[in-house]
């Protein structure tokens, strides 16, 4: 029997997916962050490996004293440096030693794969390896392959120097736009009230201690998107337009991927992943309408898969 994992390392949680030949999960695991460049080797360490543990534990080959493990797949953010993949592949060998894993490895270097999330994102999304992949959560980029296997990622430069159309974007967008309001130097809007009850603010001066004594960071402000979100679906103009320039970025970054990867007569799918496009504001539509202008054969879609699984088939597809 072949089995692989399927792991998918990011800055809040580690994923891993057990999986036989046929694509099917056998088992699910899930542990802490495992971003060593943010939290260290060792702890990444131990959240691949319990996150592993918990996938094999979890599925019926458990009650086999060691399961064979021929392929294994990760898809880690933040690596994409030929130094950062030998760091991750000492990495394997160290968990091959773990006693804690009830696994029989059967790896070689040519079933060791490591990519960026991006990678496993789109193969995950779409459940195969050609198209487009449109991240908008709390940061955002583009990443994607055709059947050439030539690729292109657009964007992901972080909150100080990109990451358009993203929560982060939204968010600080509608935190601007409020306190011009409040300025006089742009029209009144129902996001200072919105962002007063929010917070439990007497007045939006308040954000000032917030956000800069109480040290807010990235993913603090990013979960004010929702806020921005509401206010424009509510019909507020101040609102709508930060909603729709950050969904214009998104489909100008996705149209530059488009032309480096598709001829017009070519039929490929987008999908679209991450909190942003689940607001109640249009935005999926009006990024929608600006694609199908650019490229009417494309088709946009919800993922099919978590990345963890688009790790699992490029682990598989080395056994192929």
């Amino acid at each position: 029997m072949i089995h692989v994992l399927g792991i998918d390392g990011g800055g809040s949680k580690t994923v891993c997916v057990l999986m036989s030949a046929d694509g099917k999960i056998l088992g699910h695991g899930q542990a802490g962050p495992s971003n060593y460049q943010t939290i260290g080797i060792e702890a990444a360490k131990i959240a691949i490996i319990s996150a592993i543990k918990q996938a094999v534990e979890h599925s019926f080959l458990a009650l086999e004293r060691f399961v064979p493990i021929q392929g294994i797949s990760l898809g880690l953010a933040g690596v994409g440096r030929s130094e950062d993949i030998e760091v991750i592949r000492n990495l394997i060998e160290e968990i091959q030693t773990s006693s804690e894993l009830p696994i029989d490895w059967k790896l070689t270097p040519e079933n060791i794969i490591i990519n960026s999330d991006s990678v496993i994102a789109l193969v995950g999304g779409l459940g195969h390896f050609v198209g487009i992949v449109v991240i908008a959560g709390t940061g955002s980029h583009i990443f994607g392959k055709n059947h050439q296997r030539i690729s292109k990622r657009v964007g992901g430069w972080g909150y100080l120097l990109g990451d358009e159309g993203s929560g982060y974007d939204i968010a600080i967008q509608g935190l601007k736009s409020a306190l011009r309001s409040y300025d006089g130097r742009l029209e009144s809007t129902q996001l200072i009230p919105a962002f007063q009850d929010a917070l439990n603010l007497n007045s939006i001066e308040e954000l000032i201690p917030v956000v800069y004594r109480q040290g807010w960071g990235v993913k603090d402000i990013a979960s004010l998107a929702p806020i921005v979100d509401q206010v424009a679906a509510s019909g507020d103009p101040i609102a709508e337009n930060i909603i729709k320039n950050a969904a214009h970025e998104l489909a100008l970054a996705t149209e530059v991927a488009i032309n480096h990867l598709f001829e017009p007569t070519d039929s490929f799918e987008i999908v679209v992943m991450g909190g942003v496009w689940k607001g109640l504001a249009n935005f999926r539509r009006q990024f929608e309408a600006e694609i199908n202008a650019i490229a009417p054969l494309a088709t946009i879609i919800s993922p099919r898969h978590e990345p963890a699984y688009g790790a699992g088939l490029l682990a598989l597809e080395t056994l192929t």
